[in-house]
């Protein structure tokens, strides 16, 4: 899986031009393209609005199969304050042995993204000691980050590059395991006018994409790490107001930092009860920017108009009161309350958020809103 710096270099700019080359594109030109029936070519011709520094392309080379760590090599170098262009893949319903299978099922195009997938699931390999989880794109290694410092990631965009998403139930899966008696997959497709996915005629669901899976290495010492369940260095996260504008801040445990992306979602309610929201394949553009000595123990999150502190854990309540005490020190430490004021705050203001319970290790959020503090002045680059 590695690939060197002059490799990844000449593979962004012989297959990025191609991909870049649609962002003139208008949303009028995207409906002449196209019949209103054939909305998976409609939305895969969208790209980013950001000017990327690098390009991640989704070639099987740049992928790992489900887990973190400080001894996976990069398949990129980048420099603090680049902006980068990471693609994702969504293999959902796509099987290894068949992987055409379910397109030609599902009627849906293999297109050059759908062959880019297929590709992937025949050659990546799983983690040779058995750990499991998501299809992954990274690592990416940050220049100057380091140890004791914090990584912002600034998420510039988030783009579809196929028209479609997938949703599952299963025995033995989400919110309530041994309520699921038999396996079925679900195809979300995308209407890119009205930005919405329909599940079947009458049901439609707002898009509102975000990566599920935003992490850095764990330290060496913890070795290799699944995806699954999100840890204090970030990964299965599921906020599900990470959304184009917003930020996320993970602590730096490794050189490099060493970010790691994938598990697409489309749109995802709070709790993602199923085990898993619309899966689906996502272009995410992000700035880095490292924060020198500014050390964090959990992930930290901001929106244009919120604040967001993570409580994770496999006891439910037990997440509930981490969110909570980072609630309070966030509002106490960087807000300069007191820590009696800062729980009478949490009380009366946050809103305390499940955002997940099926990644083995559950997640709160706590959403504290900007606009109670009336005498601050909060920047913000969105």
């Amino acid at each position: 899986m590695h690939t060197s710096r002059r490799t990844f270099l000449q593979k962004t700019t012989q297959n990025g031009l191609a991909l870049l080359s649609t962002g003139s594109l208008t949303a009028n030109s995207l409906d002449q393209l196209t019949t209103d029936t054939d909305q998976t070519a409609k939305l895969s011709a969208t790209t980013s609005s950001a000017k990327p520094d690098y390009v991640v392309r989704s070639l099987p080379e740049n992928m790992v199969y489900g887990y973190y760590g400080a001894d996976v090599p990069p398949v990129a170098k980048v420099k603090d304050g680049d902006v980068v262009e990471i693609q994702t893949v969504n293999p959902s319903g796509v099987s290894r042995t068949n992987p055409e299978e379910f397109y030609t099922k599902n009627n849906l195009p293999i297109d050059q993204h759908a062959k880019e997938v297929i590709a992937i699931m025949k050659t990546v390999k799983s983690e040779p000691s058995g750990i499991r989880g998501h299809m992954l794109t990274g690592p990416i290694y940050i220049d100057g980050a380091q140890p004791g410092d914090s990584l912002e990631i600034r998420i510039l965009d988030l783009t579809f590059p196929a028209g479609f998403g997938v949703n599952s139930v299963w025995p033995g899966g989400g919110g309530i395991p041994d309520a699921v008696t038999t396996r079925e997959t679900f195809v979300y497709r995308y209407d890119a006018k009205r930005k919405m996915a329909s599940l079947k005629e009458g049901v439609d669901i707002p898009l509102k994409p975000f990566m599920g899976v935003m992490a850095l290495s764990p330290p060496a010492d913890m070795g290799r790490q699944s995806s699954i369940p999100p840890n204090f260095f970030g990964g299965n996260l599921d906020i599900r107001h990470l959304v184009k504008g917003t930020t996320l801040h993970l602590p730096v445990s490794v050189p490099g930092g060493l970010f790691t992306t994938g598990d697409g979602h489309g749109a995802q309610g709070n709790g993602e009860v199923s085990g898993v929201a619309i899966e689906t394949a996502i272009t995410l553009t992000v700035k880095f920017i490292v924060h020198k000595g500014k050390a964090l123990k959990q992930p930290r999150a901001e929106t244009p108009t919120h604040f967001i502190a993570v409580g994770l854990d496999k006891d439910l309540s037990k997440a509930m009161k981490n969110a909570l005490t980072e609630a309070c020190a966030f509002i106490k430490d960087e807000l300069g309350f007191t820590f009696n004021e800062a729980l009478s705050i949490a009380s009366t203001a946050v809103d305390f958020e499940v955002s997940q319970v099926v990644d083995q290790t559950l997640g709160v959020h706590a959403m504290i809103p900007k606009s109670i503090f009336t005498k601050k002045k909060f920047d913000y680059w969105s």
